[in-house]
Order: structure tokens, then C-alpha cells, then sequence
């Protein structure tokens, strides 16, 4: 590389300069690093105003990010090999680090300042001599709320966006918390961030720590953690923690897209995740909340983890060649997001068909054997809508009955009382699902539902988690033919418990039949989730459970599309912890992540003809599903030289 000393200019390519930190004011007088990458000829850049891309990212504007890897590729693509695609094609591509990170200045506290501060930097980006005015934005995960958090102050000069798999629709419902509960992924991603952003004897310090005994000695407090030497991320963190209620903290912007969807910029949007991401309600609640019919949206949902976009697998299972985004969507992703600049930021109409809204990964159908590198081949293919939900979607209820039968049918008569005891000191582990940023805790994914070593908390090695005495589990008799479910899943519960407080559980898995390859069958995991029972009212007004008190709850896992094979079951487990996913409920009614003290809870699941308690899942006819015809991507190429 060259550095044009007379300009301030870095050439890292003949036709590509870049101007490294670039100290952008914000509001409050604090400076963030940004770096401005530009077309250029002879060693000069060009001096035809030109629109941008923005992204901005607390996890260094020069490091790598992973998921900048397309297929075949064996590692992910250096910033300076993104920003060089893009320039070259004619825009601008300017990178920022967030407050607090990296070269930037101020102090870094998860989230909150992202609004302003990309607002600010909107101002001063449409300001420059190198500008058209116009602008559009990219990033995944903490760049995708980044996104969102300035887009909803309006900025001047946004003209469209690529989000992908993050952008808070409301960070209390998805990404924080979850039904209540607090997701212990922020936990992890404090620990591993602070470690990072951190030198000398504070790193060190960081490092010597026992992150797994620590998540076995929570909950956290005040110089009682092991992030105790990084305090901004400590402080943070136990705030995100205690804070329960829903209110006013939650609807502050940056956290609740939500509250700005009447006003949220006229734009074209992608809006882009995976059924194994963090993200799946965001995305979906986002997608719904600007279908106004006044934007362009784009909505593409695949089967991996987060960020994966061109993985063919998440945790033990498979989802085969075509799961990958690369020739299936679009040529690559690189090529995807340059059309879709084309198109909003220089008005290149695209030629041929007009792309579908809604691009979704039907998963399962596979033959169910291991593969080579030993993992289920679920399969899956990918699906195209008008619309999410699908228009010829309808829902089916399944019924909790004795002996662990899940039924349409609703119970006759009085039905039956299913009681359990929870023990906070024993929680249920967690084996995959829509999970990020948990090592080295844990991983999401699709998994056989049973205990290993690998998975933290495991204590019962070798058995099922339907095996644990806190586990009810329900399943369908073997499905006398395919039964797709796309769309949302939702738990109806009549439920009490003997504790003033305590949580349940629910997750749907797909019961592979015993084979070859798997004797004892495959309990794969399609999605979860959680209600703690202090919220049953609503989430502003936490109450504790009377005794004696019967009421009803919902859980709502994630949306998902899974095609459950004839021959498979259809399984709901219901518990009351899924830990480390969420924090553990001490079952007290203690205010949120500081109870010390547990006791055991005995917690019941009414199904009767006056409290039927069934779970609710979003079927399509095979026939009204319709196939995405990838064309002529697969052999084709735009990957940077």
C-alpha cells in the first residue's frame, strides 16, 4: 500500500484510495474513527460526487467480519476487499467504529448511543465534497441495529438498507429478553468484547478468569463478576439484567423499532435472517410493522446460524448445497447487495423478472441419514411468497393429553393435571437453538435433544432431556403424510405453581424415526422459547402468583418452516428453565437478576375441556408452496479479484 502523503490518501489498489481515521464529531464533542474509501485514477481519487455506503460496527472498521465469506472462499474477505468491490462499482464506502470501540473515542455502552451518533454521522457524511447526498446502509447483527437506531431519527441523505440479521423491533421482546426472561448472550458477549477491547493487566485480568464456573455462580453483581476490571461493561450488562419491566428505559431508540414504524424513513429495505439465528422476530416483526406498501422490502429467512448466510449447516444438522444464499438468492452476496444499491441509490432498473418479496428456506425433507462429516441430513430448499405469513396458511392446535400424547383432538372431561417439581440449583440445559455470540458457554443450532458433555450444564450424559423428571413431553403419533409448518408457533398453557414466581418453558422438535445411522432415532430441535409468570398481566406490571392461582399463559418460540417428514413426530417439551440460553428464575419473586435465594417450585400444566392447553402451529398445503427457481446464479461470479 501507498501512502499519498500530499492528500492524506492510502492507495490500496490503482483505482481505490482510502482516508483512515477520519475523526467524525459527534454532538457531544466526542470524535469517532472512520474510514472513507474512494474511486480513484492516477493516485487520484476521483472528484464526481458519488453516493455511499455506510456501515458502522463496534467490532473494528479494519478487522475482518466473518460472515464477509462467500462460498468456496476458505476464509472471510478483508474490510479493504469489501470497501473495493463496492467502490469500484461507484460508490463511496465509508466504515465507522462505534462509541467507545476501537479508534474511536467516548465510552462504549451497548446500544443506547447508536441513534444519535449515526445520525450525526449521517449529517456530516452528506456534507463531504465526495457526496451526492444520498446514502444507503449495511452491516449484520450489532451493524444491522446500528442501521436501525439511525434510521428511525430520520437522517438526512438515507436512501435505502441492508439488515441483516439484527435491528431491534423491540429489544425487550427479542435480543435482550425474551418472554420475561434475560438472554444470557449478552452475558457472554460482555465477557469476550471486554477481554478484547481491553490491554495490559486489565486483559490479563479478564482472561485468568473462569467464565463456565462464573456462569455457574450467578446471578452477577457489582464487582462480583468476571468482567469486574472492564466497569462500562459491567455496568451495562447488570443494568440489561435488572431491568424487568417494561418501561419507558426499553422504549428509548435504538432498542424499539416499534415505536417508529409510523414515521421510519420511506425506504427500500432488506431485511434478512435464518431460522437458527437470534434475530427470527425482529426480522419478521420489522418486515410486518414497514409493510405499508409504500417501500420496496425484501425479506429472505434461511436455515442457518447467525450471520451464516452461506453455511450449509447449524450445530449437528444439514441442510444441503442449496442452503447457502451464494446461487441460490443471488450469485453472491457481494452481488446482491451491489443490485440492490443499483438500484436504489443510482435508479438501475434491473432487467428480466421482478424478484420475489418474501425468500424463505423450507427446512427438513433430507433422507436422514449422517453425512460425511456426521451430521443429519435434514435438507430443505428454499421458497418464495408475496407475503410473510404465507396468504394460504392456516393453523392447526395439537393437544396435551396422558400418557405424553400430542392430539388434535381437545381432552374430554377433566382431563389431566401434569405436576413437576423445578428446581432453580438444577436448571434444564440448554442443546442448540436460535443462539449467537455464546462461546464459550454455548452454541445454537439443531441438535439431538440429549445430554453430552459438550453442552454446558449437562449432567445426565447419554439421556434424553425427556427423560429428566422436570421435562413433560408430548408427541404426535408417526405423521401419516408431510406436514409443512411456516410460519408462527405459539404455546397456550393453563398453568400454577406453588412459588410466587417461575418460569415455563416450551420447545417443538422434529423425531426422526430410529435408522441405521441413528438407532435411538434424532430429537431435532426446531425452535423454543420461554414466559416468566410474573408478567402474565403484562409485562409493565410484574405481580406474584397467588396460591392456589390457576392462569393461563403464551409462549411464543420463533417463527419457523420445517417440513416434518411422514413417518416423523411432531413433539412439544414443556419445562421451566433453559439455561444458558436464559437466566435461571430463583422462583421468588426476588426483583430481576439479584435474587441469591431459590427454592424449588412445583409447577403444573392443566388439559382439560375447560383448560386446554395446546400448542398452535402455522400449516401450508404442499401444493401452495412455491419453489424459488434460482436460475442461472449458480455459475456465475462477482467475487473481487
Amino acid at each position: 500500500m501507498t501512502m499519498l502523503a500530499s492528500s492524506g490518501l492510502e492507495a490500496i489498489a490503482d483505482d481505490v484510495l482510502v482516508e483512515r481515521d477520519v475523526m467524525v464529531a459527534m454532538r457531544d464533542g466526542v470524535r469517532l474513527a472512520t474510514d472513507v474509501y474512494r474511486p480513484a485514477s492516477g493516485g487520484r481519487a476521483l472528484a464526481t460526487k458519488l453516493p455511499a455506503i455506510l456501515e458502522r460496527t463496534p467490532y473494528g472498521k479494519r478487522e475482518r467480519s466473518r460472515s464477509e465469506i462467500e462460498v468456496g472462499m476458505v476464509s472471510p474477505m478483508r474490510r479493504d476487499e469489501v470497501a473495493t468491490h463496492f467502490v469500484r462499482a461507484g460508490y463511496v464506502v465509508v466504515y465507522q467504529d462505534c462509541r467507545g470501540r476501537y479508534g474511536s473515542e467516548g465510552e462504549f455502552s451497548k446500544y443506547i448511543s447508536e441513534a444519535a451518533d449515526g445520525f450525526d454521522t449521517a449529517e456530516w457524511l452528506v456534507a463531504q465534497d465526495w457526496s451526492n447526498g444520498r446514502f444507503g446502509t449495511m452491516g449484520l447483527s450489532y451493524a444491522a441495529h446500528t442501521q436501525a437506531a439511525l434510521a428511525c431519527l430520520n437522517p438526512p441523505g438515507l436512501a435505502c438498507m441492508v439488515m441483516d440479521s439484527g435491528g431491534f423491533s423491540n429489544a425487550f421482546q427479542c435480543g435482550i429478553r425474551q418472554g420475561g426472561a434475560f438472554e444470557l448472550k449478552q452475558a457472554t458477549w460482555a465477557y469476550n468484547n471486554a477481554r478484547e477491547a481491553a490491554d495490559g493487566l486489565v486483559r490479563s485480568a479478564i482472561e485468568a478468569e473462569d467464565i463456565r464456573a462464573w456462569f455457574r455462580a450467578m446471578p452477577w453483581s457489582e464487582g462480583i463478576s468476571p468482567i469486574r476490571e472492564a466497569p462500562e461493561y459491567e455496568a451495562y450488562l447488570l443494568d440489561q439484567w435488572r431491568s424487568g419491566t417494561f418501561d419507558d428505559s426499553w422504549r428509548r431508540v435504538g432498542l424499539y423499532m416499534e415505536g417508529s414504524y409510523a414515521t421510519f424513513p420511506e425506504v427500500p429495505v432488506v431485511l434478512m435472517s435464518s431460522w437458527y439465528d437470534a434475530y427470527v422476530k425482529s426480522t419478521l416483526d420489522n418486515f410486518a410493522g414497514l409493510s405499508n406498501g409504500r417501500r420496496p422490502l425484501s425479506l429472505i429467512m434461511g436455515p442457518w446460524l447467525h450471520g451464516n448466510r452461506n453455511s450449509t449447516f447449524a450445530g449437528d444438522v444439514s441442510f444441503g448445497p442449496e442452503a447457502p444464499i451464494g446461487g441460490q438468492v443471488a450469485e453472491s452476496w457481494l452481488d446482491f447487495r451491489r443490485r440492490w444499491f443499483d438500484r436504489w441509490l443510482k435508479g438501475e432498473v434491473p432487467s428480466g423478472k421482478e424478484e420475489p418479496t418474501v425468500r424463505y428456506f423450507l427446512m427438513g425433507g433430507g433422507s436422514g441419514s449422517k453425512n460425511e462429516q456426521g451430521r443429519l441430513e435434514h435438507g430443505g430448499r428454499w421458497c418464495m411468497a408475496s407475503e410473510w405469513p404465507l396468504p394460504d396458511a392456516s393453523t392447526q392446535s395439537f393437544y396435551l393429553h396422558k400418557g405424553g400424547r400430542l392430539r388434535l383432538t381437545e381432552p374430554a372431561g377433566e382431563g389431566t393435571a401434569f405436576t413437576y417439581d423445578f428446581d432453580p440449583s438444577n436448571p434444564v440445559p440448554t442443546i442448540g437453538g436460535s443462539l449467537t455470540s455464546g462461546q464459550p458457554i454455548f452454541e445454537g443450532g439443531g441438535f439431538d435433544q440429549r445430554e453430552a458433555e459438550r453442552f454446558f450444564g449437562c449432567r445426565n450424559l447419554g439421556l434424553p432431556l425427556s427423560a429428566r423428571p422436570d421435562v413433560l413431553s408430548f408427541e404426535t403419533e408417526p405423521l401419516g403424510e408431510d406436514l409443512a409448518v411456516i410460519g408462527p408457533v405459539t404455546i397456550e398453557l393453563h398453568v400454577s405453581s406453588s412459588a410466587p414466581d417461575t418460569d415455563f418453558t416450551a420447545k417443538l422438535i422434529d423425531v426422526y424415526p430410529p435408522s441405521k445411522d441413528y438407532p435411538l432415532g434424532f430429537a431435532l430441535n426446531i425452535t423454543d422459547g420461554i414466559f416468566r409468570c410474573r408478567y402474565r398481566d403484562s409485562f409493565e406490571a410484574p405481580r406474584a402468583i397467588e396460591p392456589g392461582e390457576v392462569f393461563e399463559i403464551t409462549i411464543e418460540p420463533f417463527a419457523t418452516a420445517n417440513l416434518f417428514k411422514k413417518g416423523h413426530r411432531i413433539r412439544l417439551d414443556i419445562s421451566s428453565s433453559n439455561f444458558p440460553k436464559y437466566d435461571v428464575n430463583p422462583n421468588t419473586f426476588a426483583p430481576e437478576g439479584t435474587g441469591r435465594g431459590k427454592q424449588i417450585a412445583r409447577n403444573t400444566v392443566f388439559s382439560s375441556r375447560e383448560r386446554p392447553s395446546h400448542l398452535v402451529l402455522t400449516v401450508v398445503p404442499a401444493h401452495r408452496i412455491t419453489p424459488l427457481k434460482p436460475g442461472s446464479t449458480k455459475n456465475k461470479s462477482t467475487l473481487p479479484a
